[in-house]
């Protein structure tokens, strides 16, 4: 399927009574390197008819996603990426970096004197809103701007405000890692954006992981008899979508 996002949902939360509606999707949750990036979009009741061409990002080629970055932003009211380092995922887990990268997403959107009503999220899955216990250790210097969360299935193919999200998250974590493959060559972080591709994994299992790499996660090593993905050491609190051990389904590149 590759038919365009419709608005319906945001227009039903419009006509509800908020004001600003913000949709929010993350990439790099399953990568092995990198940071994981969280892209968040504003619409209110004044917002046009979305850009021309604007799908999930991961329907879209690179050049495509490119192109409708400019045209995302000036479409909505506003907009922003949020990130959580390797070292960051290492130490909080992968579910409570994704709420700190969307959580600095919207700080960057409250600096600009912008605070969404409502947060829609791809999936069945809220990851944003804090449970008690970690409610202020994520990060002690952020201010705490988690507002209600509606979660919507295949949000990112059906809303047009979470796939403008998904574009700016990709096009912005992507253009990290090309530049971060500068620093490590050998890894072709600028083709496979630090996805467990053959030539990445190969490279892990010659030279092992760099400080950008995640590791709390079970990486390959020069002692693995064969190639497979990896898997997080720990066990992840709340389901979510992880890398697969060997003998399963790999990880959709590039999600």
């Amino acid at each position: 399927m590759n038919r365009a996002p419709t608005r319906q949902l945001e227009r039903e939360l419009l006509d509800s009574g908020h004001r600003l509606v913000a949709g929010m999707d993350e990439v790099g949750r399953g990568a092995l390197a990198g940071p994981v990036s969280v892209g968040v979009c504003l619409v209110d009741a004044t917002t046009g008819r979305l850009p021309r061409g604007l799908r999930d990002s991961k329907l879209l080629t690179a050049p495509a996603r490119e192109a409708l970055c400019e045209p995302v932003r000036r479409w909505s009211v506003g907009s922003a990426v949020g990130h959580a380092g390797p070292d960051e995922i290492d130490a909080l887990g992968i579910i409570a970096a994704l709420r700190l990268a969307g959580t600095r997403a919207l700080a960057t959107l409250a600096g600009q004197g912008l605070l969404p009503d409502v947060v829609v999220l791809d999936g069945i899955h809220d990851w944003l809103t804090p449970p008690d216990d970690l409610f202020g250790g994520l990060d002690p210097d952020l201010p705490v701007l988690v507002p209600p969360v509606r979660t919507q299935v295949k949000g990112d193919l059906r809303c047009a405000v979470i796939a403008g999200a998904s574009v700016l998250a990709k096009c912005e974590r992507d253009g990290m890692m090309v530049g971060l493959a500068e620093q490590h060559p050998a890894y072709g972080w600028e083709a496979n954006k630090g996805y467990s591709a053959p030539g990445h994994l190969a490279a892990l299992r010659e030279l092992g992981p760099t400080e950008l790499h995640r590791r709390s996660w079970r990486l390959p090593t020069a002692q693995d008899p064969a190639p497979e993905a990896a898997v997080p050491q720990a066990a992840v609190p709340e389901a979510t979508p992880v890398p697969v051990p060997a003998g399963a389904a790999a990880a959709r590149p590039g999600a």
